[in-house]
């Protein structure tokens, strides 16, 4: 038998005389053999993401953030909040970083303003600015302490994004529009 949509063949086993003397109701399982060709779940719908962000549980993030919402995308060093949803995406020191992360989130995140540490602009060079400064751009960017306001903005996001980032204070925090 074929359960619908998903391709595999499920077989009783107390129907085929296995498990008979069992004192259980009888048991099913999903024989990992699909049958051929293969049907998609959903008819004319391919069930990979094959463009923009690949990781499900972002994914699960994104769609769940509303006006005025805030996501904060960390570097690696920001510290672990509990009782904020976090998506730990770092994989080794810089990869990925803030910036990819964030062209990566732009493409179906409307951010109607950023903050980030006051501490930014003195921590990093002319060109590690610029370059934020050109991945934000057309954004309204607010500076401030990252001790006395950055974060104590951080427990009222809907979730954290952890990067490998190593810029010093590259954290960003996202006001949805």
């Amino acid at each position: 038998m074929n359960v619908k949509g998903f391709g595999y063949k499920i077989k009783n086993r107390h129907a085929s005389g296995e498990n008979s003397h069992s004192k259980h109701p009888p048991v099913s399982d999903i024989n990992t053999q699909p049958s051929y060709p293969p049907r998609p779940a959903f008819p004319g719908i391919s069930p990979m993401l094959k463009t923009g962000i690949l990781n499900p549980q972002l994914n699960s993030l994104l769609s769940r953030v509303r006006h005025t919402n805030t996501l904060v995308i960390a570097d690696r060093g920001f510290p672990f909040w509990p009782g904020i949803e976090t998506i730990d995406l770092s994989l080794v020191d810089g990869v990925p970083t803030v910036l990819q992360v964030l062209e990566a989130v732009r493409a179906n995140f409307v951010i109607g303003e950023v903050r980030m540490a006051a501490q930014f602009r003195t921590h990093n060079t002319g060109e590690t600015q610029a370059a934020f400064a050109r991945a934000l751009e057309g954004i309204p960017v607010s500076y401030e302490d990252h001790e006395a306001a950055f974060k104590p903005r951080v427990p009222r996001a809907i979730g954290l994004v952890r990067t490998g980032d190593t810029t010093p204070y590259a954290n960003l925090i996202l006001t949805s529009a």
